[in-house]
């Protein structure tokens, strides 16, 4: 072999280094979720689960809030982010979105039977037909539990809110949309019964003047989805690290209890078709 040259072997190793720089500047996980809660309940979700992922993947992993359902979906589908939390609507959407190039890792155990809830204040509102003439209030437009389920089922009953209702409202968020009822700004809201159910456990609704008047059936909602770009060893080796979390550990004990977990399974596109064909009926996809 001829040998190198000072000259030749500086600019050889510059090319190594600027090499070695981009690779170790993509070893960073890019994390994003739908804001269904507000930023900083958000955040505090996201902290421990990065921390976690960091230590498993032996990467850098970076949380990146968004500031609308529809940002969630664009920067996955654009790769901006490695890795998102999604409503099982938003999935649909990114899916659509991308051709089919979003691929569904794992859920928790409860997103195999979800459920959403209707709240009220009003002593008047037992069931869902009482809604006729009164204001309600969704949350994200693109909400699986907060807009597109329920929006499912109040058609199911008879009832198309633009028509039947006297005004429909979005606030934007499951918390919002408790606040917006609990405030009589509206006369009821649908949310996810899983926000719910934390707020009821804080402290942060008095039951006494807010309540439940309809549980809907179940069905598949959020899962952790990334693209199908993604190398498949790391995509494995992510599907494998949100699998092994578990209550039995003080670490997977204060992850999962913050995402409101029992524990993830793994999941797949067709679990969501139904959200699919109810998104395609309500004429929202």
């Amino acid at each position: 072999m001829s040998r190198l040259s000072p000259l030749r072997r500086a600019l050889l190793g510059g090319l190594l280094l600027a090499a070695a720089g981009v690779v170790q500047a993509q070893q960073v996980l890019r994390v994003t979720a739908i804001p269904d809660e507000s930023p900083t309940e958000l955040a505090r979700k996201a902290g421990p689960l990065m921390k976690y992922l960091e230590a498993k993947l032996g990467v850098k992993v970076e949380y990146t809030p968004v500031t609308d359902y529809a940002a969630a979906v664009e920067t996955l589908v654009n790769r901006k982010v490695d890795l998102a939390w999604f409503g099982g609507f938003t999935f649909v959407q990114a899916n659509a979105r991308s051709g089919g190039k979003i691929i569904p890792l794992v859920q928790r155990e409860e997103d195999t039977r979800f459920r959403s809830v209707f709240i009220t204040t009003d002593p008047a509102i037992k069931t869902l037909t009482d809604l006729k003439g009164k204001d309600l209030s969704f949350g994200s437009p693109s909400s699986t539990s907060g807009h597109l389920m329920p929006r499912s089922f109040l058609l199911q009953a008879g009832l198309n809110p633009e028509k039947d209702f006297k005004h429909v409202a979005f606030s934007g968020a499951h918390d919002a949309t408790v606040a917006a009822v609990a405030a009589g700004k509206v006369q009821a809201g649908a949310l996810n019964i899983s926000v719910w159910e934390k707020l009821v456990a804080d402290g942060k609704v008095d039951t006494a003047k807010v309540r439940v008047f309809f549980t809907t059936p179940t069905y598949y909602d959020y899962n952790w989805s990334v693209h199908a770009d993604m190398p498949a060893a790391l995509r494995e080796k992510l599907k494998q690290a949100l699998l092994a979390l578990s209550r039995d550990t003080a670490e997977g004990k204060e992850v999962l209890e913050l995402q409101r977990a029992t524990r993830f399974v793994p999941t797949q596109p067709e679990n969501y078709k139904g959200i699919e064909a109810a998104a395609k009926s309500a004429g929202l996809l």
